[in-house]
């Protein structure tokens, strides 16, 4: 059996809370436009354009400046990388004349919607901490990595014929109740914790992905009472994070998670299924490819026991033709 390595990108997230009473009403913004010589000033990485006779600066590091007016960038059409993270905007509009951008970061402004014109070259594009409400207008061919957390999306509206490279999408502490809209086929990893997710739908579309986190915070967020909603289409999910979701009913559920053939780590932390007698045993014995419960690497022992008890089992009549779950554990 193959060994699946986990990252920091499969690490349960940890979500800055703002406790109660704590929020300041925002006022509103100086106004700040951005000036010629400070994009001359942002500028950097000397590189070669159009037919490769002449150069440009493509580099541009706009970030923390208190921005509120971008109008002038529209100028500066050979820019590529740009990072307008930590101002005040409102509006990317201006940024529609910049069609050779490769990444965009605009995190922490004042963005309610991340719609720009389709770029044929974007690549890797960041909105978090924002106030975005929809994610309609995000159609570019090449976008490949996609941040949109702690906005306040509540519904899930990409175009999958738009973006057929979308590979990572992360869409953590937003407002989601399902899954549904999500199911692109070239995405690999998907995160969607600290959201208000009660439902999952369309992720038997989901055929490439391999990373799915669900995460909840064991209170009001993602509130997933059932698995219903996995598909065997999902030939290609190694990982699954379902800490602090409300599953409660551990032998029904798990089999719902029994079509994924190459499931390897699964995290039922902080769940009411993880307080149950013997709950590891029973998930390796309906799963018996998983590597890793809850970040733990499964034991022969463990693995030894779960054979015994349902050796036991079948002998008790608990795996009779009538109810053949186990026979998947002993082939």
């Amino acid at each position: 059996m193959s060994s699946f390595k986990f990252d920091k990108a499969m690490s349960d997230e940890d979500d800055t809370q703002i406790e109660e009473g704590e929020e300041e009403e925002e006022q509103e913004p100086v106004e700040c436009k951005l000036t010629e010589q400070t994009c001359g000033d942002s500028l950097s990485l000397l590189c070669k354009i159009g037919n490769g006779l002449s150069h440009a600066y493509v580099k541009m590091n706009l970030h923390g400046k208190s921005l509120t007016d971008i109008s002038i960038i529209s100028a500066f059409v050979h820019v590529r990388y740009l990072d307008l993270s930590d101002n005040k905007l409102d509006s990317l509009s201006p940024l529609s004349a910049l069609t050779h951008l490769l990444t965009l970061k605009a995190d922490n402004n004042r963005l309610t919607s991340a719609a720009l014109p389709q770029m044929p070259y974007l690549q890797r594009a960041s909105f978090q901490n924002n106030g975005i409400t929809t994610t309609e207008g995000i159609s570019h061919p090449l976008l490949e990595v996609l941040n949109l957390n702690n906005n306040k999306i509540t519904e899930a509206k990409f175009d999958g014929e738009a973006l057929k490279k979308l590979s990572v999408l992360e869409l953590r502490g937003n407002q989601l109740t399902s899954t549904a809209g999500l199911g692109l086929p070239k995405l690999q990893r998907l995160y969607l914790g600290e959201n208000l997710l009660t439902q999952l739908s369309d992720l038997e579309k989901c055929v490439s992905l391999k990373i799915l986190h669900l995460r909840g915070d064991g209170e009001t967020t993602n509130q997933l009472e059932s698995l219903d909603g996995f598909s065997k289409n999902m030939v290609a999910l190694q990982y699954l994070n379902l800490r602090g979701t409300k599953i409660s009913a551990l032998k029904p559920e798990i089999k719902k998670i029994k079509c994924l053939p190459m499931l390897r780590g699964l995290i039922l932390k902080d769940t009411p299924v993880s307080k149950e007698e013997e709950y590891r045993i029973e998930v390796i014995m309906n799963i018996r490819n998983l590597e890793r419960l809850d970040k733990d690497i499964f034991t022969d022992e463990e693995r030894q026991e779960a054979q015994e008890l349902y050796r036991q089992r079948e002998e008790e009549g608990k795996l009779s033709e009538n109810n053949p779950d186990g026979a998947m554990f002993l082939e």
